[in-house]
């Protein structure tokens, strides 16, 4: 097989990896041993084989160890063992109990949108696991329940080289992804492809490119810009300088970003590459905005303190204040940006929810809809 040049190798996420060590050690429990081998069904639809390095079985428990290849992206987590522990529940028929064991972290403050006190397993990855668990042992949930408990052997260790501790995740590493699969975000490969996407929108005659941060801003924007073409839209992921210095080179009349609170204050403080290992989040500046819209002080000190984006956004919501706040926000970022670029390009700013609902949208002068 050809090999793929270095720098384009997409890999999996800690939450596919865990979807997949869960299905192989619940069929493990089913059938009396765990395969060496597991289909497993991602996020975004896709299905994938994982090879699974240790795997055992006594009827009651079984053991499945899926070792993360995060691909060319230099992902900390980059051959992790994601292990899935599970055991059948008589008195609970038809559940799914996921639980967090060693080397995942646990969650102590609000703004992540986990329960405090429980396990650092994102949402996505939390669905994935069961949907992936149910799947396979459905007859079997008729009768009983299943435990699963994910774990990470020096998941604690490796911790120490994110910024989980700044977040309020203790003891180990988050088990996250939204589709499954791991880009490789941190490599020219990807910069280069960011670069050549708003040179196609350009070449193709189009006036505006519209930039995003991931996968669910792009369906975000995507579903509210029906109207324009394909080739406008640009997954830059972290790589905002190289793709506005792209816009004014290709000389790209309008700018619309799509984002969410932590990448659009990254953008606000003025980093020009917002990938979450690069500066922390200035809370100070958001502190500073919820301020400015009527937050009280008491408030604003504690998003001053909490060293999280999402944290002042759920703030907000609970003082009836999130447009007001999103909107102020936007306008940093058209601030930062024209500060940047001045009189290069119109600015429009779209800004969603955690689950891709539309909050606001904030244009710059110059700006025609």
């Amino acid at each position: 097989m050809e090999k793929k040049p270095k720098g384009t190798r997409k890999g999996f996420t800690t939450g596919a990896c865990s979807a997949a060590a869960a299905r192989a050690a619940v069929l493990g429990l089913i059938q009396g041993s765990v395969p060496e081998v597991v289909e497993c069904d991602l996020p975004n639809g896709e299905r994938v084989r994982f090879s699974v390095s240790e795997g055992q079985s006594d009827g009651s428990l079984a053991h499945a160890v899926v070792i993360k290849d995060a691909g060319d992206d230099p992902d900390v987590t980059d051959k992790a063992a994601l292990t899935a522990d599970v055991r059948w529940l008589p008195d609970a028929p038809g559940a799914v109990h996921l639980k967090g064991g060693a080397g995942v972290g646990m969650v102590t403050m609000p703004g992540l949108g986990l329960e405090v006190g429980g396990p650092a397993i994102n949402p996505v990855p939390r669905r994935n696991i069961e949907a992936n668990v149910r799947q396979v042992a459905q007859e079997a949930l008729e009768r009983q329940g299943l435990e699963v408990c994910i774990s990470v052997p020096g998941g604690e260790i490796l911790a120490k080289r994110t910024l989980n501790s700044r977040l309020g995740i203790v003891g180990g590493i988050s088990i996250l992804g939204t589709t499954g699969i791991v880009h490789p975000y941190s490599t020219a490969a990807f910069r280069a492809s960011v670069i050549q996407g708003i040179e196609v929108a350009a070449n193709q005659g189009q006036d505006t490119v519209v930039l995003t941060t991931g996968g669910r801003t792009e369906k975000f924007v995507m579903g509210a810009l029906p109207h324009l073409a394909q080739s406008c839209f640009v997954q830059m992921g972290d790589f905002l300088k190289y793709a506005l210095d792209t816009v004014v080179k290709c000389g790209i009349a309008r700018v619309i970003i799509g984002g969410m609170v932590g990448k659009l204050t990254k953008i606000a403080q003025g980093e020009t590459i917002t990938h979450a290992h690069r500066n922390p989040v200035d809370t100070e500046l958001l502190a500073e905005i919820a301020a400015s819209v009527g937050a009280p002080a008491d408030v604003c000190s504690a998003i001053r303190q909490s060293e999280m984006a999402r944290y002042a956004s759920e703030q907000m919501e609970g003082l009836g204040l999130i447009t007001e706040f999103y909107e102020a926000l936007g306008q940093r970022v058209i601030q930062t940006l024209y500060g940047r670029y001045p009189g290069k390009f119109s600015l429009l700013v779209m800004m969603c929810d955690f689950d891709g609902q539309p909050l606001a949208q904030v244009s710059g002068e110059n700006w025609y809809g």
